[in-house]
């Protein structure tokens, strides 16, 4: 989960200012947490206090009302009884990252990542992205190998992860839609030799840098381990206390 939250503090910065290189500082002026880890910090917080996914993302939405949501998903926060609004956008996905962390088999990840998904996102594709992030997440921590998960991932979900990030880097474009951003945040994974690898691939295809890293840094730090402690430092130093006391009880108890 951290390292989910470094990937989209690291990708900020170019959400709006796309770079096509891997060559650009982890952190710098101008960095922040989006809304990417404002929601998967409420999964984690849901997950740890075995509440409904709906109260907890409300609960921490409503908190940082300004963290870059969406004009829907805004609209969604403000609402007396938020209903799903038939999303298929990659805000299912990028907060899933926890579930894979901490549930047990396939069967109950599947699950909790349409449970959470499905609060807001519930068009199909939305719930496929929310359930290939978390699987990857828990494929992945589990010691399968990349080839593996590819192939799992890959008959799943119908995604194509036969493509490399060089392959994807030249013509790809911002997409906030599950179905062309999960597939490449993935595969920003898959190519990768270390979790910083991970989130510099996925920041430099040139799209929605941060839930790109986002997605491809909570599955890094699954299959690599612990992410390294100078960043993790770094997260610490960018969360406001209530972020990061629940970041850290996910961390101690799933780690």
């Amino acid at each position: 989960m951290i390292g989910a939250i470094a990937g989209d503090i690291i990708g900020s910065v170019y959400e709006r200012q796309h770079i096509k290189s891997k060559d650009f500082p982890l952190f710098q002026p101008g960095c922040t947490f989006t809304d990417d880890t404002v929601l998967t910090v409420a999964v984690a917080d849901a997950i740890l206090h075995d509440r409904p996914y709906l109260d907890a993302v409300l609960k921490f939405g409503r908190r940082y009302p300004h963290a870059g949501y969406g004009g829907t998903f805004i609209r969604w926060l403000r609402e007396e009884n938020p209903q799903p609004y038939n999303s298929w956008g990659n805000g299912s996905a990028m907060r899933a990252s926890p579930i894979g962390f901490a549930f047990s088999t396939v069967e109950e990840v599947l699950g909790q990542a349409k449970l959470s998904a499905e609060i807001s996102h519930n068009h199909p594709e939305g719930i496929k992205g929310a359930q290939a992030a978390a699987l990857a997440v828990f494929l992945a921590r589990r010691g399968h190998q990349k080839e593996e998960i590819r192939a799992r991932l890959a008959a799943e979900f119908a995604y194509d992860l036969s493509r490399t990030v060089d392959d994807i880097r030249p013509v790809y474009a911002f997409d906030v839609s599950c179905q062309g951003s999960v597939p490449e945040a993935i595969i920003a994974f898959l190519d990768a030799d270390s979790y910083e690898d991970a989130v510099r691939n996925a920041v430099s295809l040139g799209g929605d840098s941060d839930t790109l890293a986002c997605i491809a840094g909570g599955i890094a730090e699954a299959f690599y381990g612990e992410v390294p402690p100078e960043i993790q430092k770094k997260v610490q130093s960018y969360l406001p206390p209530d972020l990061w006391q629940v970041t850290e009880s996910f961390y101690r108890q799933f780690k």
